[in-house]
């Protein structure tokens, strides 16, 4: 495993892979490696040569200043975790002045409306931030292949939609969400959570899962209901939102139609921590 922490440091590095026509991998995070972020690196290196990981916490994408300064930074541990897993990895750490050398800043760009769905009208200026650093990364490690989790489904879609406008020639590849044995999705903000409120987070688990079974026979509304209906009566939990919606478009559907495909998506909070989640509903 190498480390870098400069642009030209991963660049001079990677110069001899792309001279020999070899594939690279790229799997971003913003640190706190868990199980999920591994099962993206395994897949990457299974694929290609070898897998950059980035460990970078991006500002541009918080929309709220506190959420950022709590966020889990421990890049030694992070280290430690990758180092697990065998392969060509190359890690790259950089600070913030060297991803925004004058002010951290976000472009902006439009997505065909994917942005204006969901997480982007709960996060104004969120999509822009991520789509801002996701380029910078394609634009210096120029991969043959990315790899993101479907517990970010929304973000997956948008970053399949930068490609496709910019005419990137990366392959985007989008893997199950890692769930724990009781069914919570790994997720980097779960550190924040005591061991009693991770035990009741596997409730988004269940209550999604009944909610896809219900989906086969209920209306859209009565499923709606059910799901708004449990966490009504779970104090532990307040629901920011579930919606249906189309896996395509992310808009939200009232009514299903034959051969559309559908997904659940879902964001609670427990503890003073923001969790989300989703399943597939065909």
């Amino acid at each position: 495993m190498f480390v870098f922490n400069t642009k030209g440091e991963l660049e001079h590095y990677l110069e001899s892979f792309r001279g020999a026509g070899q594939s690279i991998g790229l799997v971003p995070t913003m640190g706190a490696i868990h199980e999920g972020h591994l099962s993206l690196i395994a897949q990457s290196n299974k694929e290609n040569t070898c897998t950059v990981v980035s460990v970078f916490v991006n500002p541009t994408q918080f929309n709220n200043a506190k959420d950022l300064e709590k966020y889990p930074r421990d890049l030694e541990k992070d280290l430690k975790v990758i180092s697990s897993i065998e392969g060509e990895i190359i890690v790259f750490a950089p600070t913030v002045s060297e991803m925004y050398p004058e002010n951290a800043v976000a472009e902006s760009f439009e997505y065909e409306g994917l942005e204006d769905q969901m997480e982007g009208a709960q996060r104004p200026g969120h999509f822009d931030g991520v789509g801002t650093i996701v380029k910078k990364l394609f634009d210096l490690v120029e991969p043959t292949k990315a790899y993101f989790g479907e517990k970010d489904f929304q973000q997956l879609q948008i970053i399949r939609k930068l490609v496709e406008k910019e005419n990137m020639n990366i392959e985007v590849v989008g893997c199950p969400i890692h769930r724990a044995s009781d069914g919570l999705a790994m997720s980097s903000r779960n550190e924040r959570l005591s061991k009693n409120g991770l035990l009741e987070s596997t409730f988004i688990f269940k209550v999604l899962l009944e909610a896809k079974k219900r989906f086969k026979t209920d209306s859209i509304k009565k499923v709606q209901d059910f799901v708004e209906s449990e966490f009504k009566n779970n104090s532990n939990f307040d629901l920011e939102y579930f919606t249906i919606a189309d896996e395509e478009t992310l808009k939200t559907v009232t009514e299903k139609q034959e051969g559309r495909k559908y997904r659940g998506f879902l964001v609670a909070h427990i503890e003073g921590v923001r969790l989300i989640d989703n399943m597939s509903f065909n």
